[in-house]
């Protein structure tokens, strides 16, 4: 249990603002491994311990692997559980992440984007949280601390839904939020316990009445397993959008659910872009259709579940799409890119890939309208090539 709490505005970093969501929501374990830029996350929490605000359990252990193992055991006991990881650090528990989902155990883990070596690098990079697409967790990209904090809370009464009981993932840009400090408007303990209710978990291991789960299981029922966890990530699209507008309803944010449109009524392109690029393309947008540019953008939050369906409806009606990823599939393009051009598949207009910032470095406003240059000459003749490395040297456009 936690103190009261009551409603506040603070200056937070996003790495307070994930630790406070999960202080909101009056979690039970905290598993705790450091490491650079996600370490304040677990570290903040510590300190609520500490404190005396919140009584939850705070397990110190020996790797990141151990930390999910740690919390998908407090989890299938009953228990609502956190952690939080980045980088190297979520590879090592890639493993754990596929048991996670499949014991549809909805355990909350914000991730702070960081490169993965190597080379070695601290920065801003969506290479570790991609390549997890697969392991049957929702994952979210946060554009801002407040979404930071409000997407934690919104994790929870998403993950835990009777229709999806799945694992959830916000995600958000290593030191552009997690070490930098914004104004935050915080609910209270009260308002977070009467959105998100009381976790009740739909299987739970009790010495009192024994049983097994994740054992050996033969191939007559893996599949339908395989199955069943596939139909619980598509009722988590409807979910999302029930969710953020009962969010939107009590505390007065809207959040759109899967995607965000910005200026898509009557754009000929359209860019989609993921994390805190999406503040730069914004002003970009307004900057264009000032000198009457008809373009628009679509804020990606969550890649899984992918926004298919909304995505291609959009799509239907522009010229041209480009899509903005942080990510590289290496021979492919990035790993956003190859989604959209899934969904849109058999539309006859261009499906573009810009790739930039990546190992953290600064997508510049230059290099948001270097993309909507590309996208509207695209719309006029057909595009030389599909993957545009942006601001990258010794690479032509």
């Amino acid at each position: 249990m936690i103190e009261k709490i009551p409603a506040k505005k603070m200056v937070i970093t996003g790495d307070y603002a994930a630790a406070y969501g999960a202080l909101l929501c009056d979690v039970d374990v905290v598993a705790a491994y450091p490491i650079t830029p996600q370490t304040l996350i677990v570290e903040e929490f510590s300190n609520f311990v500490n404190d005396g605000i919140t009584d939850a359990e705070f397990i110190m252990v020996e790797s990141e692997h151990s930390a999910m193992s740690a919390c998908i055991a407090a989890q299938a006991a009953g228990a609502r559980t956190f952690t939080a990881t980045a980088s190297q650090g979520l590879a090592l528990m890639h493993e754990m992440l596929f048991i996670a989902s499949a014991l549809r155990l909805p355990i909350v883990m914000p991730v702070v984007n960081r490169t993965v070596a190597a080379p070695i690098g601290i920065w801003c990079e969506h290479n570790d949280s991609m390549p997890q697409r697969d392991t049957g967790w929702i994952q979210m990209s946060c554009e801002d601390n407040q979404e930071v904090l409000d997407m934690v809370i919104m994790a929870y009464k998403i993950g835990e839904h009777k229709d999806v009981l799945l694992p959830v993932m916000p995600c958000l840009d290593a030191f552009i939020l997690s070490h930098t400090v914004e104004p935050v408007n915080a609910p209270s303990s009260d308002e977070v316990a009467d959105f998100i209710g009381k976790y009740e978990p739909h299987a739970v291991l009790d010495p009192d009445n024994p049983m097994a789960i994740g054992t050996f299981t033969p191939p007559e029922y893996i599949q339908e397993l395989r199955y069943q966890t596939h139909v619980a990530m598509e009722n988590a699209k409807n979910v999302i959008k029930k969710v953020t507008k009962e969010f939107a309803s009590k505390f007065g944010r809207e959040y759109h659910g899967l995607i965000e449109e910005y200026r898509c009524d009557d754009a000929e392109v359209i860019l989609i872009t993921v994390g805190t690029v999406t503040g730069t393309a914004r002003e970009v947008v307004d900057d264009l259709r000032q000198k009457g540019k008809k373009v628009g953008l679509i804020k990606l939050r969550f890649y899984r579940p992918f926004p298919a369906e909304e995505i291609r409806k959009i799509a239907e009606n522009v010229k041209a799409i480009g899509v903005y990823d942080r990510a590289i599939s290496y021979g492919s393009g990035g790993p956003l890119f190859i989604e959209t051009r899934h969904a849109l598949y058999g539309l006859d207009l261009p499906v573009l890939n810009f790739l930039a910032g990546l190992g953290g470095r600064d997508v510049m406003t230059k290099d948001v309208e270097k993309m909507y240059e590309i996208l509207l000459k695209a719309k006029e003749e057909k595009p030389a090539k599909e993957i545009y490395w942006i601001g990258t040297r010794g690479v032509s456009i």
